[in-house]
């Protein structure tokens, strides 16, 4: 069997590696979309502590999270995974109490979680910590290294026969798959490679970019008319134009608002404070409005006819013919842009970028490698790595297609930091990502059949890394004709 996975990410690349495991013939499209969320994401794998009122949202990402220790040892390589524990802390002691219930009622049914205690020092766990935070332990929380993840899942295809192309990929009203391949692709990794180059074994084109890489099409300068914020969860009926969603390409406002979910941002599982919030916030709380004398662009979604010279229909930036895919299945992966992919099957998926930048810093001489995740209610997330790396992250705005770091970013991510651990003062700033997490309006991800050829599996917010990987072999076994590992129907896509 024959299948296109469109998109390179966690998703994508996990359904290619569990595509080429069940002997499919599998071609992975690499649009090198700047802003991707994989290669953002700061890799937190700890999902008991969010959507409580939300089991589909759980079961989906505490099943992500299982079966990790299961890839790890798949794959045989390393992919920055260790359970290193995740410190849930407050200034409050008080504060604690309702995820401690919560922890304590999902135990049973994820004895994986590890026995929860309490901490009255967590500073001698995470040294750079205030003296002044309360803490529980969650010992089974993990980090990993995403990038390392979707490296090692597409070089595992490859290796068993997959190959993976360069280029934009587009689709017909009957879901085939039509390559637009660049004239000359400038992104890490793809240097040495032909225009329409395939890997060979071994070889990911683009696979090790970051998110500085040149976009394929070209960027459309746009100025807003929305305050940021707005739309982004108002269910299945919310206006794609509204909010910085998948067709403006707009920069409404700065609309940040600390947070965090397992991989960078929590974006779902509800706002606030109570009994039945998520320990983490949710989306960004409040609009906001761009600084008075700004106006704000971003670059378009790839894909969009939107160029001033270019004729209606015409797709950005793709040079030569395009040449069409042969595929008797084709799996859409391709994160915040999945709308745009398939909006040519005549389906409208809400599905919409929320941007987060996150920092990294190193403490030279400091042994950082088994730190645990550091999870305030409110604030920033903090994680240490090898070779003396702490991450600390991420904003939480819905800006549209704007993957760029930003001075107000940057300033809010370390402020916050500083307050939870301000022994990071003297850390050197090492390096600043950005990424665009995929949001699916109605709810929770978006896992399916769109129609007899295209499965779509998007929408997993910052939880990607987390439940990336799983929801690949989902999009997978729906491809091949079998029955998934879950029940999907509350991923189902609604294409009424």
């Amino acid at each position: 069997m024959r299948v296109v996975v469109i998109g390179s990410g966690i998703v994508g690349a996990g359904a290619a590696y569990h595509l080429s495991r069940r002997g499919a013939a599998v071609t992975v499209v690499d649009g090198g979309y700047q802003g991707d969320a994989t290669q953002a994401g700061a890799g937190i794998v700890c999902p008991w502590v969010d959507h409580p009122e939300d089991d589909d949202w759980y079961r989906l990402t505490r099943e992500g999270a299982r079966r990790y220790p299961g890839l790890v040892e798949e794959l045989g390589e390393d992919i920055g995974y260790a359970k290193v524990g995740a410190l849930l802390v407050a200034e409050d002691p008080v504060d604690l109490e309702p995820v401690r219930s919560l922890l304590r009622r999902r135990r049973p049914g994820a004895p994986e979680m590890g026995e929860i205690t309490d901490v009255s020092t967590p500073s001698e766990l995470f040294p750079p910590l205030s003296d002044t935070l309360s803490a529980i332990l969650v010992p089974g929380a993990a980090r990993v290294d995403g990038r390392a993840v979707r490296d090692a899942l597409l070089r595992a295809a490859v290796s068993m026969g997959a190959e993976v192309r360069t280029g934009i990929a587009t689709l017909t009203p009957d879901g085939q798959v039509l390559l637009h391949c660049p004239e000359n692709d400038s992104r890490p990794g793809t240097q040495d490679l032909a225009p329409e180059a395939t890997a060979g074994p071994g070889e990911i084109p683009g696979a090790a970019g970051d998110g500085d890489t040149a976009h394929p099409a070209t960027p459309q300068d746009r100025t807003g008319g929305r305050n940021a914020g707005q739309d982004h969860l108002d269910g299945p009926d919310t206006d794609r134009n509204q909010g910085g969603g998948p067709d403006t390409g707009r920069e409404p406002g700065a609309g940040r608002e600390q947070g965090r979910g397992q991989d960078g941002a929590q974006d779902g599982g509800g706002q606030g404070g109570g009994q039945g919030a998520s320990w983490r916030q949710a989306a960004p709380s409040a609009p906001a409005t761009a600084a008075p004398g700004t106006t704000a662009s971003a670059t378009a979604p790839p894909g969009t006819a939107t160029s001033a010279t270019g004729a209606p229909g015409t797709t950005a930036a793709t040079a030569g013919e395009a040449v069409l895919l042969d595929a008797d299945a084709v799996i859409v992966a391709a994160g915040a842009w999945a709308g745009e992919v398939c909006r040519p099957l005549g389906v409208e998926l809400p599905v919409f970028p929320r941007r987060g930048q996150i920092l990294h810093a190193t403490l030279e001489g400091v042994d950082t490698a088994w730190w645990p995740i550091i999870l305030p209610r409110m604030g920033p997330y903090l994680l240490g790595f090898p070779e003396s790396r702490v991450v600390i992250g991420a904003t939480v705005e819905d800006v549209g297609f704007a993957p760029r770091v930003t001075m107000g970013g940057l300033d809010e991510v370390i402020r916050a930091g500083l307050r939870v651990a301000p022994g990071l003062f003297n850390a050197t700033v090492t390096e600043t990502r950005v990424g665009l997490r995929p949001v699916y309006a109605p709810g929770p991800a978006l896992i399916g059949p769109l129609t007899g050829r295209v499965v779509v599996a998007t929408g997993l917010s910052a939880y990607g890394l987390t439940a990336g990987p799983f929801t690949g072999q989902i999009a997978a076994a729906l491809a091949l004709g079998e029955t998934p590992p879950i029940d999907i129907t509350p991923y189902a896509p609604n294409t009424r």
